[in-house]
């Protein structure tokens, strides 16, 4: 077990990074103990053409949960990009809620992170796609109705 003293800290930096790839780089360094924030998460990418994504994610906000029960998705970005990250851990054993608690997501980069060298992952870049078809966190979430 990681000594809270020790426990080391990464900043991953969200801007133009496919969502999927950046969640799974972030989930294995929190289930490694590290506590990890992910900055500027409006801007992250989700692949496929928009005439698909926009009614598939309104179609799954629509179908899931109960009005006062849950589960509910996330319109804000922020959140949004938290619980695809927790898609990634093994959230119904204790190391994977404890390594749950070690993730927080922000939109933008908060003053606290303005002098911290954030991480980028090369091989999430959205320059690895070979195709256009990609759409922002920010646009989707303002199509299911997100406050700005």
């Amino acid at each position: 077990m990681v000594d809270k003293q020790e426990a080391k800290k990464i900043v991953i930096d969200a801007a133009d990074t496919i969502v999927g790839r950046m969640a799974s780089h972030a989930a294995k360094h929190a289930l490694n103990g590290a506590h990890v924030s992910v900055i500027n998460c409006e801007k992250a990418i989700i692949t496929g053409t928009r005439a698909w994504i926009l009614p598939h994610h309104a179609r799954i906000r629509a179908d899931r949960g109960q009005i006062r029960h849950g589960p509910y998705m996330h319109r804000s970005a922020d959140k949004f990009v938290r619980r695809i990250i927790r898609g990634m851990l093994p959230w119904n054993k204790p190391r994977g809620q404890d390594a749950f608690r070690r993730v927080m997501c922000y939109k933008g980069i908060p003053p606290e992170f303005k002098i911290v060298k954030a991480e980028t992952i090369p091989k999430a870049h959205v320059t690895k796609l070979t195709t256009l078809n990609y759409i922002t966190v920010n646009d989707l979430c303002k199509h299911l109705g997100a406050k700005q």
